[in-house]
């Protein structure tokens, strides 16, 4: 599909009068296909917020004022620290409540409320996690009084808009939803706002989908070939986050108790015990797959790039602090950025805070205060453990023995239809989660565990053990955060940042840096975490947690940075605790350290606009360290020669109007097909690509060697294997100079001898990728650009991917051709088993200058407004897809000067 560049191809009107009367045309032209008179420009500008003015908001003890810049961001002026909240849950409703109350929806597992009988089965998934539950439990047993109190501000700001305010008035989405069924919003509480955080740790989990993908290999691949797919992190070569050691040498603060001798250990499940779950495990995922990922596929190389620069080595004289967390593109972005600003700050007011915010929850996520600023990344920590249960009807195994289930009942209202009952069994580790799924009422039945499990009966159930599943204080630590004054204070709201487990990064505006990896992080017994364990033994059960004085951190570094970008956070062999065994392999996070070491050395300085340009490197490791191979390949066939020589010379950048990069990645894609793909399970092979195989390589009785069978894959695109990322590229790296390995040889099949060596794979898949692009991009090579390949498309995450396709039309937008890729620094990430387009990207990007709050940049992806056809609906696209980014106005002055809409809140 043809795009421009840097943006979807109508030119923006100017003007109210331009953008309505585009309105009015699409709406009209739909009212005539579908819906008669309904449909009109007043149904569109229904919700499209007041910004100018005055209103009143019941609650209030004092004015509030609203001050909006030229794309729509609130930067919101209180006397106390309720009015403040009920003011930002006020404007955020204005702006987003329908992804507000999807969200909600969501995590209560309440979809069905809203789209019916569809969603019966994510919903019966997410009542078994118990996502809300484990909110209100929090709320009622852990959070300290201001915070509630702040919970039940922003609430009563969020049910006063909805008051004043519904179907159509509330959004564009409600007004479509109407032609289906009754629905109406609920007023907001305060759990609806805690439980957006579970859906937060849920997307950034850690490893459990490696954890069934590497059992589900079992069918097809040997243990060798199984840990050649998962290498070794290259510490030697790619840089962890905290250097020579994981505290401060200075204050040597390190509590090692509670440490475990085995926890470390590679293989301490037992190996029958996590062999032959093929059937189980692959419903489990395909149960994972329905469950909506509001931050991204799972799994798929998440990730986001931080780092901070002291002033010693900036042109200011003050730390730079950059922060871009890679999410899945979505309309409207995930995040909202927005300004929270107490006129006097002092015991009744405590704020002057700016960042992203998430609509449905207050405070500010990243950003900056008039002190600090920090910036998040995902730490990547493995908190959930998948366990075999060895079960009867009325209980389950543990300790050698029989215990009751804990159960529950959880009715599912379903829209346009009966209400569905189910029964959440629980176990000692935590839910059955396999209990949701009908593939699995046979579970393990033909696990081959021989002696290392009981008798199994009629087979395992797989159970849940997921830190967030516990009340924790994530939400205090989002205000202590926000009001930090200092090192010491920042330190103090990360230790109560217990879910998810992030990278955080600090600077202050008197010239300190810093990092702290918080977190709730269990210390197992047995075991390692990357296999399902058997629950019945409890040698395998989690201690205890990571002390948080033990938990990495740094504090002024000698050499002068830090940067986070998913790599491993400490030498493994010089930390006592076991963080993860699956860290993103680095490839960005060393490319952002040479950057900066090739800009300071020789007493060089770092600029504002240097960081911004690091956030736009489009370079690619594996291109740089396969090129050199591809093109010496002797490729006799000219029309795959041609494609060839555009690799020779090649920079190794990804702009999105190269020709070689289109044609290098897929070679990649390719390759990694030829090589791994087609040698994967179908478990995790794309859904409905198909294969001919021997039947000994496929499922089921084999009758007949000789003869070949159709297989078809089961993935869901985005989360296929091979996806292609930096753990890809350490596999490749390891066999490129072993012509022979095993990996480089494929299958013979009737007709089609396979391939003996490296040279013959790489020149297969050179073949192959020209003449995939030929059919994507046509047969003249000098029309191929990256980005007519990888682009990026804009989709409402309700109606703009289920929704009939004119609805689509109306929420969705683009596409937008760029450039970066998978596992470049400018991550716009694509899964090389489900084609080239984007399922990654750079979320939001902030670079900020502690010398000057004022001279700070930020971008989002989109814009402030939630609502189709509003001016700030994508109004900062355009300028994302360029890399360029906007001033971000602080200090009172800076902001006046820019503000274009000023509302007024009245008591």
């Amino acid at each position: 599909m043809p795009a421009n560049k840097t943006g979807p191809a109508p030119k923006k009107k100017k003007g109210r009068r331009g953008r309505l009367v585009a309105v009015a045309v699409v709406l009209l032209l739909v009212a005539g296909i579908a819906f008669g008179a309904f449909w009109g420009v007043n149904t569109v500008r229904a919700s499209l917020p007041q910004t100018t003015g005055s209103l009143k908001l019941a609650g209030l003890t004092d004015p509030v004022e609203v001050r909006r810049d030229a794309h729509g961001i609130p930067q919101i002026y209180a006397d106390s620290d309720e009015d403040l909240f009920r003011a930002q849950g006020y404007v955020q409703a204005q702006d987003r409540f329908w992804e507000m109350d999807v969200r909600r929806h969501m995590t209560a597992g309440r979809l069905s409320e809203m789209f019916g009988k569809d969603q019966v089965d994510t919903d019966a998934f997410l009542r078994t996690l118990g996502w809300h539950r484990v909110a209100q439990q929090e709320y009622d047993t852990k959070l300290s009084p201001a915070t509630k109190k702040y919970l039940q501000a922003y609430s009563a700001g969020v049910n006063a808009y909805l008051k004043d305010h519904e179907g159509a008035a509330l959004s564009l989405e409600y007004a479509a939803l109407d032609f289906q069924n009754d629905y109406k919003p609920e007023k907001w509480t305060p759990v609806d706002s805690i439980a957006w955080l579970k859906a937060m740790a849920w997307d950034l989990r850690g490893n459990m989908q490696d954890e069934i993908d590497r059992s589900l290999m079992t069918s097809r691949l040997s243990p060798k070939q199984i840990a050649e797919l998962y290498p070794a992190y290259p510490s030697k070569r790619n840089k962890p986050i905290v250097e020579g050691g994981a505290v401060n040498p200075v204050t040597k603060e390190f509590d090692p108790k509670g440490s475990s001798s085995g926890n470390t250990a590679a293989n301490g499940t037992p190996g029958g015990a996590t062999q032959g779950l093929q059937n189980q495990l692959s419903a489990l995922s395909t149960s994972l797959d329905k469950i909506p990922a509001l931050l991204g596929p799972n799994g798929n190389g998440i990730g986001s790039n931080s780092w901070v620069v002291s002033g010693s080595h900036t042109t200011t004289g003050k730390p730079l602090l950059a922060n871009d967390p890679h999410l899945a593109p979505q309309m409207p972005s995930l995040w909202y950025q927005m300004g929270l600003h107490c006129r006097t700050t002092g015991p009744k007011c405590n704020y002057d805070v700016a960042g992203y915010t998430f609509s449905g929850m207050p405070g500010v996520i990243i950003g900056h205060n008039q002190d600090i600023s920090w910036g998040m990344t995902n730490l990547g920590a493995d908190v959930t453990d998948l366990y075999l249960e060895k079960i009867t009807t009325d209980g389950y195994l543990s300790d050698g023995r029989r215990r009751p289930f804990t159960t529950r009942k959880e009715t599912i209202k379903v829209a346009g239809g009966p209400s569905r009952e189910i029964t959440v069994r629980t176990t000692d580790n935590g839910p059955i989660v396999s209990d949701r799924n009908g593939e699995l009422a046979t579970v393990g039945k033909r696990a081959p565990v021989g002696n290392a499990a009981p008798d199994r009966g009629d087979g395992y159930a797989i159970s849940l053990r997921w830190t967030a599943l516990d009340p924790g204080k994530s939400m205090d630590a989002v205000f202590e955060l926000n009001r930090a004054k200092d090192w010491t204070s920042f330190r103090k709201a990360a230790a109560d940042f217990e879910v998810p487990s992030q990278n955080l990064i600090y600077a202050d505006t008197k010239g300190n840096i810093g990092y702290q990896a918080p977190g709730r992080i269990p210390v197992r017994g047995k075991g390692d975490g990357s296999l399902p364990a058997p629950g019945w033994d409890p040698a395998y059960r989690w201690t205890g947690y990571i002390p948080q004085s033990a938990l990495p951190w740094e504090y002024n570094p000698g050499r002068g940075y830090i940067v986070t970008a998913n790599q491993a956070v400490v030498d493994e062999k010089k930390y006592p605790y076991l963080l993860t065994k699956d860290w993103g392999y680095g490839a960005r996070s060393q490319r952002i350290n040479d950057l900066i070491e090739s800009k300071i050395k020789d007493g060089g300085k770092v600029s504002t606009d240097d960081m911004q340009s690091f956030q736009q490197d489009n370079s690619s490791q594996i291109a740089r360290i396969l090129t050199p191979y591809l093109t010496k390949v002797n490729i006799s066939d000219p029309y795959v020669r041609e494609a060839q020589q555009l690799l020779d010379g090649w920079d190794f950048t990804q702009e999105p109007d190269s020709a070689a990069a289109a044609y290098f990645n897929g070679v990649w894609r390719n390759l990694l097909k030829l090589a791994f793909g087609n040698k994967m399970p179908k478990e995790l092979r794309v859904k409905g690509e198909c294969l001919t195989v021997r039947p000994a390589e496929g499922s089921g009785p084999v009758d007949d060697l000789n003869k070949f069978v159709r297989e078809c894959g089961e993935r869901a695109p985005d989360m296929a294997q091979p996806d292609g990322g930096d753990r890809w590229y350490e596999v490749v790296r390891a066999i490129l100079d072993d012509p022979n390995n095993a990996w480089w040889k494929t299958a013979d099949l009737p007709g089609r001898p396979g391939d003996k060596n490296r040279d013959q794979l790489l020149a297969h898949a050179m073949k192959d990728a020209r003449y995939e692009l030929t059919s994507k991009l046509g047969k003249n090579i000098d029309n191929w650009t990256w980005g007519r390949l990888h682009q990026l498309f804009l989709k409402n995450q309700t109606l703009g991917t289920a929704g009939p396709g004119f609805l689509q039309g109306l929420f969705n937008r683009g596409p937008w051709n760029v450039g970066g890729g998978e596992a470049a620094v400018n991550a716009t990430g694509w899964n090389a088993s489900g084609g080239y387009g984007v399922t990654w990207v750079p979320s939001m990007r902030m670079v900020v200058n502690l010398a000057d709050l004022d001279k700070s940049r930020w971008i989002n992806l989109t814009g402030a407004s939630g609502h189709a056809y509003d001016a700030h609906y994508y109004d900062q696209t355009d300028k994302w897809a360029k890399g360029e980014l906007l001033p971000w106005a602080f200090g009172d002055a800076v902001v006046k000067k820019g503000t274009k809409d000023t509302l007024t809140l009245t008591p």
